[in-house]
């Protein structure tokens, strides 16, 4: 018996802490727990060597050492301060507003500002919730499908897990030993396409199923003209100047900015359109000011409402991307800008007190401290692990899997897919990426286009029935029974679970194609990535200096006494 524990020994503790974790057990006390235990015992086997776990402490001090994990609070306190000040709700009012109008332009407004707030919050519970509690009674007011309208919310919702600044992304950064800045740039287009897809899902059904996403009717619109009119116009003209003069802009930068400072100046692509965005934001909001201040009269009351409630998020996201993105700042610092900035903004409105901010802050402690310690405890379940040549364990069960490269990202997908239902994301990027990594690295897996894959998986098991996590957050705050509409009176049924899964399934199948699409074609996350410095070992050489008669003297020379 002894002798089959002690050769099996990484393959039970693997058993032993997925049945912790299932069974509910508290995640970083399981890990933790299995660690230390399966330690004693190996060490009483003979296999460990009791001296092994004098290193601990200094791995368990690394991790309060780490820069990159401080970006986590930043994101989370930027997200938390604009969800509180009710961002959310200025940005879907009026994004509902702007394209209301049109067959399923309510539903289109979600899908954009799901993807503003994910790319300011970061936090899927936050962006479900605000929008369950906004959108949803409209939606179900103005006769939308129900799980359409559910559907949409949770997979908006859920887009928090792939655009960056994501905490997914910047926790599998560090799992995968890689930097944030290239796995947000390596998530940046397959995230955004799958922002147009769900989009365009929504087009196909006001196209054919007309019925299903109607438009607004007149009495819904609020925003009107004094001659009636409801300044879409004036808005169109508005974003169509702005976007010209920043493209303009763009295209022409290199010349400028050359001319200004007496030399040549190359930019990249990347760069220019970094570059032409944070100026179209400032140009829209300095003209809109003027507009305002000098009341010129020149936009509608629709074109000043979008240019002040949705272009400031816009300048937000553009001065943290874009500065991670340029290599200006790194992540961390572009997580404390974005905070001050957050803070700014919310003040700017009047929408920031003490207690706001407060709870704010409760909240960020809680979950960086949350994330410290799930992280400890696959620290030390990891160090017993890989001293039981687990990892080689782990490595030999993936060599019997057919179908070589495909096979395992098949597989691994499948059983992340899996987990996803009862696991959060940090506990299986804290668990499972650290034995995966090595394997996918050996099959030789870009392991950037690893991570953003895995991100994109644990977003689809977001939404799954029965278990996908923002099912239930929507659940929690749509109405069960029926309800009298507060601004119609008439009485409205509620929304059944059945309906909040029906909803989720179509965009679970766009997912999926969209997880298909980067496995079929890399290049969607490596061709955003910076070219990789060859250096050919055979070539290098090593001269050393001079010798002036100091250190660098040779043996035996006059070193002055030295």
């Amino acid at each position: 018996m002894m002798e089959f524990v002690a050769a099996n020994l990484a393959p039970i503790m693997f058993g032993s802490v997925v049945f912790f974790l299932l069974s509910g057990f508290p995640v970083a006390f399981a890990l933790s727990a299995c660690g230390l235990l399966f330690g004693f015992i190996g060490m009483e086997l003979g296999l460990l060597h009791g001296t092994l776990f004098q290193a601990l402490p200094l791995r368990v001090f690394g991790i309060m050492q780490n820069d990159i994990l401080l970006a986590i609070p930043f994101f989370t306190l930027m997200g938390l301060i604009l969800e509180r000040s009710g961002m959310a709700e200025d940005l879907l009012d009026t994004a509902g507003q702007v394209f209301g109008p049109v067959r399923g332009g309510l539903a289109i407004a979600v899908i954009f500002v799901g993807a503003l707030l994910a790319a300011t919050t970061g936090v899927v519970a936050a962006s479900v919730i605000s929008m369950g509690l906004i959108s949803l009674p409209i939606m179900l007011r103005y006769g939308y499908s129900r799980p359409i309208a559910c559907g949409v919310i949770t997979a908006s919702g859920t887009l928090a897990q792939a655009i960056p600044p994501s905490l997914v992304l910047i926790v599998m950064a560090d799992q995968l030993g890689r930097s944030v800045g290239e796995m947000y740039k390596g998530a940046f287009i397959p995230a955004f396409m799958l922002v147009g897809l769900y989009a365009l899902f929504v087009i196909g059904l006001a196209i054919f199923r007309p019925k299903m996403v109607p438009a607004l009717p007149p009495e819904a619109i609020r925003y009107r003209e004094p001659n009636g009119a409801s300044g879409l116009r004036s808005l169109v003209l508005f974003l169509s100047l702005i976007i010209g003069i920043s493209v303009l802009f763009g295209a022409y930068y290199d010349n400028i900015l050359g001319a200004l400072e007496g030399r040549e100046v190359v930019t990249t692509l990347e760069e220019v359109v970094v570059i032409a965005l944070t100026f179209g934001t400032a140009l829209a909001l300095l003209l809109a000011g003027l507009n305002r201040l000098l009341r010129l009269g020149l936009l509608s009351q629709i074109a000043e409402r979008f240019t002040f409630v949705l272009v400031p998020p816009l300048a937000l996201i553009f001065l943290v991307l874009g500065t991670i993105f340029l290599g200006i700042a790194t992540p961390t610092e572009g997580g404390a800008m974005g905070a001050l900035g957050a803070m700014l903004m919310a003040l700017s409105r009047k929408r920031l007190d003490m207690l706001k901010l407060r709870e704010a802050l409760e909240s960020t402690t809680r979950l960086s401290v949350f994330v410290l310690f799930i992280l400890i405890g696959a620290t030390v379940f990891s160090f017993t692990f890989t001293a039981m040549d687990g990892k080689e364990w782990v490595e030999h069960l993936f060599d019997k899997l057919p179908g070589g490269q495909i096979g395992f990202l098949i597989f691994v997908n499948a059983v992340i897919f899996f987990l996803g239902f009862f696991l959060d994301f940090f506990e299986i990027a804290f668990i499972l990426i650290p034995l995966l990594a090595p394997v996918a690295e050996k099959l030789g897996i870009d392991l950037i286009w690893f991570g953003v894959m895995i991100a994109l998986n644990l977003q689809t098991s977001f939404l799954t029935p029965p278990f996908g996590f923002a099912l239930f957050y929507l659940r929690s705050v749509a109405p069960v029974g029926a309800f009298i509409d507060r601004v119609t009176g008439k009485r409205t049924d509620g929304v059944k679970t059945t309906q909040i899964y029906r909803g989720s399934v179509a965009f679970v199948c766009i997912q999926v194609f969209m997880l298909a699409l980067i496995i079929a074609f890399p290049e969607l996350v490596t061709g955003n990535l910076d070219e990789k410095v060859k250096v050919d070992l055979d070539t290098i050489q090593i001269q050393a200096p001079p010798s002036d008669g100091g250190w660098g003297a040779p043996a035996g020379g006059d070193n002055g006494g030295w």
